[in-house]
């Protein structure tokens, strides 16, 4: 059904028309949420006073879009200028509902796959709550020096009042341009948003763009690295749970990797139980996001970094707003 709906979502075939009703149904709740946003009976709250900026990077279409290693990607940006920036997220698919500090050596199940590669990746402090303006708060609570805070998703969480919404796209773009169930769409696009970006080698429409490339190395649970290099005619099984497994095994290809055997398994997949059938003499190879989860139970794991760089204009663009409100009051409510 999974797989049906995602066909279906590419175009405005029979089954996009047959949900195109009950899409309609969907349109209206998630206007009516806005505008009782708007109209101040759903509350909006800013975190701190003048400071933090908040950065929302998030998108408008059900699934991954790209856009955990675009936050990656300005954290440390915004690091290299000097900032001190810190992160939130819901922590989705953790087993743990309190709001909490994702540390070096948080199990994914305690803090989400995505918030631990963040820290992991970056060091900054990642905070994860059901509300991410509940994260926000204890983030500035911890790290008052905090300057900007970006929201690893959230376009739709208007609890958090943001200074800058940034939009990540892949190459499906909005799809059939219908709402959920008949399309991919959270909410009607386009809709005002500050920068899109779109995170795929294939715009699908106008926007700032970025390349995607696997490293050089992989890495092994103690840090030290492995040329891929080395790896060239040994016999592989790789295994990936994010949201299009099979662009990840097809980087691996690209880079002379022989892939005995590929499992593809649900994004977010938590690998708490899971036993490769076929990895009887193979040296088991996986992305970071799901290294984070199978270390755990498979230490000899070896997870490949995707290297991400947005186009340089994106980030000239997105400096200068970002100064602007750094430089610019802001009211706490």
């Amino acid at each position: 059904m999974q797989d049906a709906l995602l066909r279906a979502w590419t175009r405005r075939g029979a089954l996009a028309w047959l949900l195109w009703p009950v899409s309609l149904v969907f349109r209206f709740l998630s206007a009516m949420r806005r505008a009782l946003y708007r109209a101040g009976v759903f509350k909006t709250h800013r975190v701190g006073g003048r400071l933090p900026v908040v950065v929302v990077v998030g998108n408008v279409v059900a699934g991954g879009a790209g856009k955990t290693p675009v936050v990656m990607a300005l954290v440390q940006h915004w690091q290299a200028r000097g900032l001190v920036v810190g992160v939130i997220s819901r922590g989705y698919g953790r087993q743990t509902t309190d709001c909490r500090e994702a540390q070096s050596g948080s199990l994914a199940s305690e803090v989400g796959d995505e918030p631990a590669l963040i820290r992991r990746v970056t060091g900054a402090p990642v905070f994860v709550a059901a509300r991410r303006i509940d994260a926000a708060r204890a983030l500035l609570a911890a790290y008052p020096a905090t300057q900007v805070v970006v929201s690893d998703d959230g376009l739709q969480h208007y609890a958090l009042q943001r200074d800058i919404e940034i939009c990540v796209f892949d190459d499906r773009g909005a799809g059939n341009g219908f709402l959920l169930p008949a399309g991919p769409l959270r909410e009607p696009w386009p809709r005002p948003v500050d920068l899109v970006l779109h995170s795929g080698p294939h715009p699908a429409f106008a926007g700032f763009t970025s390349k995607r490339a696997l490293a050089d190395f992989a890495v092994r649970q103690d840090g030290t690295q492995i040329p891929l290099t080395q790896l060239q005619g040994q016999p592989l099984v790789a295994v990936a749970a994010i949201a299009r497994p099979e662009g990840f095994f097809n980087m691996l290809r690209e880079r002379g990797l022989t892939l005995t055997h590929t499992i593809a398994l649900p994004d977010h997949y938590d690998f708490d139980s899971w036993m490769p059938t076929t990895d009887k003499g193979y040296t088991l190879i996986c992305t970071e996001k799901d290294a984070v989860k199978l270390w755990h139970g498979h230490p000899a794991a070896l997870a490949v970094p995707l290297q991400f760089a947005p186009e340089p204009a994106f980030l000239v663009v997105a400096d200068a707003l970002l100064d602007a409100k750094l430089s610019s009051p802001h009211t706490a409510t």
